[in-house]
């Protein structure tokens, strides 16, 4: 879904107002489930995942977590519910043989890093990673699930929208009211530069909260000059379109569609002939284009970024005293 214009307007905007009532009842709903108790996993869990609906920044994140956990000489496996695909669970992803249909588009970049398993049943996921060898677990998602027991969340905020009018849905994007959610957050991950995110990482400063700074650097310089359309079908859209302008392309026209959009053979057939006639590259996301049947991927260049903290020792430092606590 497209996240409507009113979330980013203050909590006094007449659709806020009229759907409050409905989301004063599905935030308590929320809040109530993240208060369960859940189950050990065997070892450590960290968990990325955001206040809000949408996307925040979470794979990203993900893929640095990981890599720091290797750093301190642990053997990571991603675990991840698989959002859009139609495996169940759980299962070990593979990349030469699953599709964005089976298991969804973001588990696919995480496997090219890390064992990775999809599983709708968290337990049962975090038990396959065990037996795959992992010594810690990093959820890709999952902060608002109380199935497995985390011993660090870190909420991801993307800095531009922050927690938008700050109701929960459908009068916002917000999963459960913000002060329910604070007790499940042990730091907070804010990507890029915005007031809404500098708000965020105050009121998670008053409470004792590290906030770790990072942004979204493309891995190539490849982008100076390029004529582009560029294409995206992910939680914003616009953010990739800014970091590619960034990146120095000239953007000749920019089409956005819902996350984890399902591309139509009709609607790749107009980006082509689009592309031709402005005499333009097609550009899109890695996320996207796994979801792109393999022919028309061949035609697409992929902006591939990474994740940049101001700090990564800070965050290095978190994630060891998160294991040393973890029982």
């Amino acid at each position: 879904m497209r996240p409507p214009g009113f979330w980013a307007s203050g909590p006094d905007h007449p659709l806020a107002r009229v759907l409050s009532p409905a989301g004063a009842a599905y935030g308590a709903l929320v809040a109530r489930r993240m208060d369960r108790a859940g189950v050990r996993a065997g070892c450590p869990v960290v968990c990325l995942g955001n206040f809000t609906l949408g996307g925040a920044g979470k794979t990203p994140a993900a893929l640095i977590v990981a890599a720091l956990l290797g750093e301190l000489g642990r053997v990571p496996a991603f675990l991840t519910r698989g959002y859009g695909g139609r495996e169940a669970g759980p299962v070990r992803v593979e990349p030469e043989r699953h599709d964005a249909t089976a298991v969804g588009d973001e588990p696919l970049l995480l496997a090219r890093r890390a064992p990775t398993i999809v599983s709708r049943d968290r337990p049962a996921g975090a038990a396959l990673c065990r037996r795959l060898g992992a010594d810690v677990i990093v959820m890709d998602d999952g902060l608002q699930n109380p199935s497995l027991t985390k011993d660090l969340g870190l909420a991801v905020v993307d800095a531009p929208v922050g927690v938008g009018n700050g109701l929960p849905f459908p009068a916002g994007p917000l999963r459960a009211p913000l002060a329910r959610q604070w007790p499940h957050v042990g730091g907070l991950i804010v990507i890029g530069t915005g007031a809404p995110g500098d708000d965020v990482a105050r009121a998670a400063g008053t409470r004792g909260l590290p906030v770790h700074r990072a942004r979204l650097v493309p891995e190539s310089d490849e982008w100076a000059g390029r004529r582009c359309l560029a294409f995206a079908g992910i939680g914003r859209p616009e953010k990739f379109f800014a970091t590619l302008a960034g990146a120095g392309a000239v953007i000749a026209a920019r089409r956005p569609f819902p996350d984890h959009h399902a591309y139509q053979n009709g609607e790749l057939a107009a980006l082509a002939e689009e592309a031709k006639r402005l005499d333009a590259t097609l550009v899109t996301t890695a996320k996207d284009a796994v979801r792109l049947p393999a022919a028309f991927a061949a035609r697409v260049r992929v902006l591939r970024v990474r994740l940049v903290f101001d700090d990564p020792e800070a965050l290095r430092r978190q994630l060891r005293r998160a294991l040393d606590a973890a029982p």
